[in-house]
């Protein structure tokens, strides 16, 4: 996984991680993201909603030493994020809703988005899945990633207090199946930040993005 933030100087974040995927009839885990499944609620033969709880652990936030900017600043930690998901499946689109909070308390943030997917099966092998979405941050979230305090001013780095902001995401995710066992995926995704984000004195970027690569084994 490649990723690259938005505070200023910062250099891009590459890690190789093990990635656990387990699905059964109640619950759904995927890396650090961990679904269970509620009773799902079948409009018609081709439509449904449904209702998941969940759980996930968010890489956000930073060290002092990570960039110069952010020397002399507090520590921001990321943590375990809760709460609840909505997904409509029909013909056209999977249009989903989730609302999460964070349960680490380190932000005391909530967050919440809607997002759009749509799956294309290019032959037996091949699967593309573009999506786009908008992800609403609590005033609070976004003060404690991106304001700066009264203790942290200096010359270069004047005080800031974060605003409630709504960041928008393009992406798409491409799996090549080689077999029932055996697949290979790339998911990439570019974030345009909100003006009450690119307004921080710690950012000197109006995007972010990630780039991810894996191979999976199914048991």
């Amino acid at each position: 996984m490649s990723n690259q933030k938005a505070y200023k100087g910062i250099s891009r974040d590459n890690l190789a991680l093990p990635l656990v995927y387990f699905e059964n009839h109640w619950v759904r885990v995927f890396g650090p993201r961990v679904e269970f499944k509620l009773p799902s609620l079948d409009i018609t033969a081709s439509q449904k909603i449904d209702f998941r709880l969940l759980a996930r652990y968010d890489e956000s936030g930073y060290k002092p030493d990570d960039a110069a900017i952010l020397s002399g600043m507090d520590e921001r930690k990321g943590g375990l994020w809760a709460g609840g998901k909505v997904i409509w499946r029909n013909d056209l689109a999977d249009i989903s809703a989730e609302v999460l909070a964070d349960a680490s308390g380190h932000s005391k943030g909530q967050r919440a988005t809607l997002g759009l997917e749509k799956t294309f099966r290019l032959g037996q092998k091949v699967m593309l899945v573009p999506r786009v979405s908008a992800s609403w941050m609590s005033k609070k979230y976004v003060d404690y990633y991106y304001g700066v305090r009264d203790n942290e001013i200096r010359a270069d780095r004047p005080s800031y207090i974060g605003e409630s902001a709504v960041n928008v995401e393009v992406g798409a995710r491409a799996s090549y199946l080689f077999n029932a066992s055996h697949s290979v995926f790339i998911d990439v995704g570019v974030t345009s930040l909100a003006k009450e984000i690119k307004a921080s004195p710690l950012v000197d970027r109006s995007t972010e993005n990630r780039v991810s690569m894996g191979y999976l084994y199914r048991f």
